[in-house]
């Protein structure tokens, strides 16, 4: 095997030492404040056990360990599936970025729009975004719709006299898929207690897959997003149409928003989309879902 020279030798080692320390480092980062950090912590004190063990020449425990070192990697890779899956899903992502079509002319300021609605009438609301990893399982779980994509669609389905306002909204590019669907909700431990089962069912489906989730609460109307098992609170509409423009990767141009006038009545002629109203009639939208819950 030829050697190779002294500064090259140099270089390959530092550069190896390099690749790792990043590598650990996105492994911290990943499971910081996650479900996934008490569990590695506790996989550390077997694995000094184990090391103990060896020192110590603890024949007895020694054999038990090299009997059960195999099936523990399996044991791992179980534990740490939805980790492992959202880590190359975002590697994915990555990769893709550089190809992304630049024609892609699918936008999301409906649900800006919506999410303002909601907010102003503290109405609750959970729309998920799929993006690369399909959501067809949690499709199948609500109520089928393959339908565009709308401001009106949105505000109907969540005026709390609906029979589908219960539940997520889940969005395939320009369509709403389905509505009234089940997600998984998150068991990280460290969520503040103040969040509700809407807030931890967005968190669960962006732990398990890279989808984005735009939450409405009920009790104060405060707009969220949780991308990646991390949730962002008390977002502005600006801040929402900022967040969602980034992480889709396109351009959203802004869209004027509607005035909050307190409501005179429950009509539905409050459906009328703030695009078709162009400002003249406001407090249409305004009374869309009467007084807030």
């Amino acid at each position: 095997m030829t050697q190779l020279p002294a500064p090259w030798t140099t270089i390959s080692v530092a550069l190896d030492i390099l690749l790792v320390a990043v590598v650990f480092y996105q492994v911290l980062v990943m499971i910081r404040g996650t479900r996934a950090a008490p569990m590695l912590a506790g996989v550390a004190v077997v694995a000094i056990i184990f090391y103990l063990a060896r020192v110590g020449e603890l024949t007895t425990l020694n054999w038990l360990i090299s009997r059960l070192v195999p099936y523990v990697l399996f044991a791992l890779i179980v534990v740490f599936q939805s980790e492992i899956r959202h880590v190359l899903a975002d590697v994915g992502r990555r990769l893709r970025f550089g190809r992304a079509s630049a024609s892609e002319s699918d936008t999301y300021d409906d649900i800006v729009l919506a999410a303002n609605l909601f907010s102003q009438h503290q109405t609750g609301a959970l729309i998920v975004i799929e993006r690369e990893i399909g959501l067809r399982t949690y499709i199948e779980s609500g109520v089928p719709l393959d339908a565009r994509l709308s401001y009106d669609l949105l505000a109907t389905i969540f005026r709390p006299s609906a029979p589908l306002h219960d539940g997520a909204v889940i969005v395939q590019k320009e369509r709403v898929a389905a509505a009234a669907c089940f997600l998984p909700l998150s068991m990280n431990p460290v969520l503040s207690t103040q969040l509700g089962t809407r807030h931890r069912a967005g968190m669960g489906i962006t732990e398990e897959t890279d989808a984005i989730a735009v939450i409405v609460s009920e009790e104060t109307g405060a707009i969220s997003v949780a991308v990646g098992g991390k949730i962002e609170r008390d977002l502005s509409v600006e801040q929402l149409r900022e967040r969602l423009s980034g992480e889709l990767r396109r351009y959203m141009s802004p869209v004027t928003l509607p005035t909050a006038i307190a409501p005179e009545d429950e009509s539905d002629a409050a459906l009328d989309s703030p695009r078709r109203a162009a400002g003249s009639r406001s407090d249409d939208t305004d009374s869309l879902l009467g007084p807030g819950r």
